[in-house]
């Protein structure tokens, strides 16, 4: 374990943790720590920062110190592999990840895998998601014991796939993962994989009916965001605007920048995290004066170039919109059972189908939504109500008594 650059480095990071706000007792946590790394790490045969928490968590202490042990571990790993300071976000060390568990040699798939896509340019979010896909299967092999791709039989396989009622455990989206990770070590173990391959059994692509927004529920949400007696603030309601007015995705309004507001042409810029591609939305009246409430009287002074910022020191771009949202539903009385969508993405459903019901043509909202392609819009026709009710038979020749109707 070389931890020369943390033994120049650390005042540095120690520094800059007092500079961005953080409390004198993590601080002081982060400062032991590095201290306990440094001076035990080559006596206890440490060989990453794994090993240092696993350190701490075999030891008999409560749960409490371990999360904390594992924060400020996690901390100064990033700062010294990635010479990232901290974000008050959670480090790699902390995220939950089967790929940590996997034997060197199913690590060595999906890295291989890794080195394949960043080379073929294949998307940075794409490639996280299929590795853990991957590496949460490989994770599953190497717990029944079997520690090779020669050594995968169809029966183990299945057993992950199916459960024993026959009911699908695995979607289409995780098999796809597996069998890209596999096809990438092809070139390095054509035997083993071609094993593997031929064991993945096929599943059916599942189709969920998603739940959307209805006019009343529409107007309800108008209603919150311009009350200004309840209880949200600028920010909520400059994003709440947003997400109903342009339909933009949570992660695309995450990602707007100071810059990408261009209030001389009226214009809402920015590059798609999912598509990587460009897109540029008429920044319409309700939108540009909500933003305009937040710069003016809430947004925080910071050095970061993000429009809609963290509420706490440090102060960074938001990350998760997902508690927005759901104080937006909340204020507006609706989406309160359990088990009810309460992302922004419903908003984004919303202004579809309301595209769809005005017949605006198909190839129109697919720009104004960001899809890269046509059938994207697929998913949204579910709920195009309107449409759907043209395609419906008349029962009017058929002999049915009215009392059907009037007893159901």
């Amino acid at each position: 374990m070389n931890l020369d650059n943390l033994k120049r480095n650390c005042t540095k990071l120690l520094s800059r943790l007092g500079d961005d706000g953080y409390s004198d007792a993590f601080i002081a946590r982060v400062r032991r720590m590095i201290e306990i790394i440094l001076a035990e790490s080559q006596i206890r045969g440490w060989s990453c920062y794994h090993d240092v928490l696993r350190h701490f968590e075999d030891k008999p202490v409560s749960h409490d110190s371990i999360v904390k042990a594992k924060t400020v571990i996690g901390a100064i790993m990033e700062f010294d592999i990635n010479g990232k300071y901290p974000n008050r976000k959670p480090s790699c060390l902390t995220q939950k990840d089967s790929y940590i568990k996997l034997s060197p040699e199913f690590r060595l798939l999906v890295d291989r895998y890794k080195a394949s896509a960043h080379s073929s340019r294949k998307k940075e979010s794409s490639i996280k998601v299929e590795s853990s896909n991957a590496s949460s299967f490989l994770l599953k092999i190497q717990e029944a014991g079997i520690s090779s791709l020669d050594g995968i039989t169809e029966e183990a396989i299945i057993t992950l796939f199916f459960s024993q009622g026959a009911s699908q455990r695995m979607g289409d989206t995780q098999r796809k993962a597996i069998i890209n990770v596999i096809r990438a070590n092809v070139p390095f173990d054509p035997d083993g994989c071609r094993n593997a391959l031929a064991a993945i059994p096929k599943v059916k692509r599942k189709t969920k009916n998603v739940q959307y927004i209805n006019d009343l529920e529409g107007q309800a949400i108008l209603a919150a965001l311009d009350d200004p007696s309840n209880s949200l603030d600028l920010r909520d309601r400059a994003i709440g605007k947003l997400a109903y007015f342009t339909g933009m995705r949570s992660s695309d309004i995450a990602g707007l920048n100071m810059t990408s507001i261009d209030w001389e042409r009226d214009l809402i810029s920015v590059k798609q995290q999912k598509t990587e591609a460009l897109l540029e939305l008429p920044l319409r009246t309700p939108v540009g004066n909500a933003i305009y409430d937040y710069l003016a009287m809430e947004r925080p002074t910071a050095k970061c170039s993000a429009l809609f910022l963290s509420k706490n020191r440090p102060y960074r771009r938001l990350g998760d919109t997902w508690n927005t949202s759901a104080r937006i539903l909340e204020a507006a009385g609706i989406r309160q059972t359990k088990g009810d969508r309460k992302g922004l993405h419903i908003f984004r459903h919303h202004l579809a189908t309301s595209l769809l019901s005005n017949d605006i043509p198909q190839v129109v909202i697919t720009d104004v939504l960001g899809h890269a392609a046509p059938e994207s819009l697929e998913p949204y026709l579910s709920a195009d109500i309107a449409h759907l009710r043209e395609c419906a038979l008349s029962i009017s020749r058929f002999p049915v008594n009215g009392e059907v109707f009037n007893d159901a």
